[in-house]
């Protein structure tokens, strides 16, 4: 079991006076850049804190024009971590590869930061959220085929010898031939974030990545989703590992089942009211129809629906409380799910600083040890990881 701290550095002064989306629309004149340099700092200093209590690595991820995560350029936030941490692994999950044009821009950034950080970044490729699309202006009917053909592209750059030329429908490279080139061989670790999409686990299962399930939905839509996967992984005529799942999750831990509710509640309703909205939205052509058929079938357990506190811990929408309460808790869905990665959100944008460092420090000291003992690393397949072991 590899335990990740992912951030989203949510933006957390919306005026209370605004009832719109976060995403696409919501006026640029809400964000407060007094507010921005505070939190942006704050937000990695938590993720370094990560690196000396042990965490297996730190997860940063890209979106655009909106105020659930501010991070537009999380290769800019890698680089940073690359620099000030030592041993955990550097995930950005991921960029949103129909969105760069052209793609050997993610070639070259990810090499970088591999460089930089000693062999230490996880790559991850995203189709992109459907808000990406309106923010952008791109054609989501392609948006597949364009994240495909860039995926080759950047394998290409990171393992083949270059200068090559690459005619491709939607990208058309004279001298594909980027410097520098990863540390890792043949590339780094790559991850595939997935909602659900058909399309996407066939994708990973084929490539043997590994694949990360997006949070905000009850525990029964993630054991149907991780299934799913473990099935494509069997169509594909491979026994599937445990270490190509990855779960996120929110995670908070306080010295009792009281005073977790009663420091985190206000902040999981604000994450989930105040920047949810807007997320959902799939784009003419984004999704196909056998996929969304399927996450028909879950929408309605998206967590923006959620309305009581009952609902949300009889959901498991996050693991809250003690130390033991949250081992309990893990314990249980880490059975039920058969996932060998754990990303824990542990900033949800209000959470003050020192309660978030508070715990970090719980959660490492008390339960993720316990957790690898009672989920200790099995076999990993090199391919699971790109061929990094």
């Amino acid at each position: 079991m590899r335990f990740f701290n992912f951030h989203l550095m949510p933006y957390p002064s919306l005026p209370e006076d605004y009832d719109g989306p976060a995403w696409v629309t919501c006026p640029n004149e809400l964000f407060d850049p007094e507010v921005g340099q505070k939190v942006y700092n704050r937000y990695l200093d938590e993720l370094v804190y990560s690196d000396e209590l042990g965490f297996d690595g730190v997860c940063v991820n890209e979106h655009h024009q909106n105020a659930y995560g501010l991070m537009p350029s999380p290769n800019l936030m890698a680089a940073i971590l690359a620099r000030q941490t030592k041993n955990v692994k550097i995930a950005v999950i991921g960029n949103a590869l129909p969105l760069y044009n052209p793609p050997t821009r993610v070639a070259e950034e990810f090499a970088m930061i591999d460089n930089i950080s000693g062999g230490r970044l996880i790559a991850g490729f995203v189709v992109g959220g459907g808000p990406e699309y309106y923010s952008f202006s791109i054609n989501p009917a392609f948006a597949r085929e364009k994240f495909a053909e860039a995926h080759d592209i950047i394998i290409k750059a990171w393992t083949e010898p270059g200068p090559q030329e690459y005619i491709g429908k939607h990208y058309k490279l004279r001298f594909l031939n980027t410097w520098p080139r990863p540390v890792q061989k043949p590339h780094p670790e790559v991850w595939i974030p997935g909602a659900g999409s058909i399309e996407t686990m066939e994708f990973v299962a084929k490539h043997h990545y590994g694949y990360m399930g997006i949070p905000y939905f009850h525990m029964d839509v993630f054991e149907r989703t991780f299934g799913m996967f473990r099935d494509a992984c069997e169509r594909e005529g491979y026994e599937y590992d445990p270490i190509q799942a990855g779960w996120l999750t929110p995670i908070y831990v306080a010295e009792t089942d009281a005073e977790a509710r009663e420091q985190y509640e206000k902040h999981f309703w604000y994450f989930v009211r105040r920047l949810l909205p807007g997320i959902n939205v799939s784009p003419p052509g984004y999704t196909s129809l056998r996929s969304i058929q399927g996450i028909l079938k879950g929408i309605g357990t998206f967590a923006i629906n959620l309305k009581t506190w009952d609902e949300v811990m009889e959901g498991h929408y996050v693991a809250i409380g003690s130390p033991s309460t949250v081992l309990e808790m893990l314990e249980a869905d880490l059975e039920r799910l058969g996932t060998g990665n754990l990303l824990g959100l542990f900033q949800l944008g209000t959470l003050p600083h020192d309660l978030t460092m508070r715990s970090l420090s719980l959660f490492a000291k008390e339960v993720m040890p316990k957790l690898r003992e009672r989920f200790p690393d099995g076999k990993r397949m090199l391919r699971a990881s790109g061929g990094v072991a």
